[in-house]
């Protein structure tokens, strides 16, 4: 598969799981009443789903990260040519951009806007930590065959159970910022999330030295079900 086809893969699968997520925040927020618990069920719910047919669908083609934080690590681990880092980052800012615009576009908003919603302080910043180490752990543990499946399932978790309901990915925190949304954050407070982001995912790897470190259980005839006669 050709780096050009990667990349591609990579802005258009960031860009669509942003609209995902912003576009669910729009909708939910307008359809909710004033039920915040609602509209971020909502987009929880719609996040979930968006999420999990994204993966399968760009996985073949470009491992399916849309997150610098896991490209990176994926770098780390050799599984990502470092050449093909930096520009596998650009994409991913540059779609997660797109895909707030192209939410503005359908919901009849203004293309160009930037989020006036803060989201600071130590609680938050924690949780965004919590947030990528999980998820990161998640994709560095999870067996191939359910990796899109426990990537969604835990994203949709850690909207509820992190006090930042789960930005976990520094190009999502880019292109939240580009939209005066439900899902929005201000710009302001973007660094904080990026950095706790970049810090969690650090720790997951370490983790998952330690665990995959770890020696293998003995077991026993007992343990396996298997009778000694002597």
């Amino acid at each position: 598969m050709s780096l050009s086809r990667k990349l591609f893969a990579e802005l258009l699968g960031t860009a669509l799981l942003l609209a995902v997520v912003i576009g669910s925040g729009v909708m939910a927020e307008r359809l909710s009443g004033g039920n915040v618990a609602i509209a971020l069920l909502a987009n929880t719910l719609a996040t979930v789903g968006g999420l999990y047919i994204l993966i399968e669908v760009f996985g073949p083609i470009s491992g399916a990260h849309f997150n610098p934080a896991v490209s990176a690590v994926m770098a780390w681990r050799g599984e990502l040519p470092a050449g093909a880092l930096l520009p596998y980052v650009a994409v991913q800012l540059i779609g997660a951009m797109l895909g707030a615009w192209l939410v503005h576009a359908m919901f009849d908003m203004n293309i160009l806007q930037f989020s006036a919603k803060v989201r600071a302080g130590t609680g938050q910043w924690i949780a965004e930590g919590v947030a990528t180490f999980g998820l990161l752990l998640v994709i560095l543990r999870a067996p191939s065959a359910r990796v899109a499946a426990m990537v969604a399932a835990y994203i949709g978790a850690a909207y509820w159970f992190t006090a930042s309901t789960s930005f976990a990915n520094p190009a999502a925190v880019f292109g939240r910022m580009f939209s005066d949304s439900f899902a929005g954050i201000a710009p302001s407070s973007a660094l904080g999330f990026v950095v706790a982001e970049l810090v969690g995912a650090a720790v997951a790897v370490g983790v998952h030295q330690l665990l995959a470190a770890a020696p293998a259980a003995k077991t026993t005839p007992a343990a396996t079900g298997e009778a000694r006669h002597v």
